[in-house]
């Protein structure tokens, strides 16, 4: 494992789900999930997952020792930062309103009939260098 303090995590949340926990959750842990997924194993290797282990003996597994931030944003702003981070290089999923409910076939028909412009962003997750991300997350605001 190399351990760098210069990543990290960050995940940017629509605001509009603040009353929805459930619903931002899940978008949340999708985006994750999927950010780890589609990492190369030199990248993931960056990421830094680290067993804990307690005092009885008990290991807490692969968890990462780098920070991970939940901002929030409105869905214009997390489109923008998802276009930003593209440019940048910087590795990142996203998760839209059409990836929720039904079944994953009909939530994969939804999406397909929509165009990125017309897409509901409920979260957008990044992992790369602080010096990276940090200009293009700078004006988002804590999760609360």
């Amino acid at each position: 494992m190399v351990y760098s303090d210069s990543y990290k995590f960050v995940v940017l949340v629509n605001k509009e789900l603040e009353g929805e926990m459930g619903r931002a959750m899940n978008a949340i842990a999708h985006s994750c999930a999927g950010l780890v997924n589609s990492a190369d194993e030199e990248l993931r290797e960056k990421m830094s997952f680290i067993d804990f282990n307690d005092k009885d003996g008990v290991s807490h597994k692969s968890i990462s020792g780098l920070s991970l931030i939940i901002l929030r944003g409105k869905n214009s702003e997390l489109k923008k930062a998802k276009d930003k981070f593209k440019e940048a290089g910087i590795h990142y999923t996203d998760f839209v309103e059409t990836m929720t409910g039904d079944t994953y076939k009909e939530q994969l028909e939804k999406t397909s009939l929509m165009t990125d412009e017309d897409m509901k962003y409920f979260c957008v997750a990044a992992f790369g260098k602080k010096d990276d991300i940090e200009p293009i997350t700078k004006r988002f605001s804590l999760w609360r």
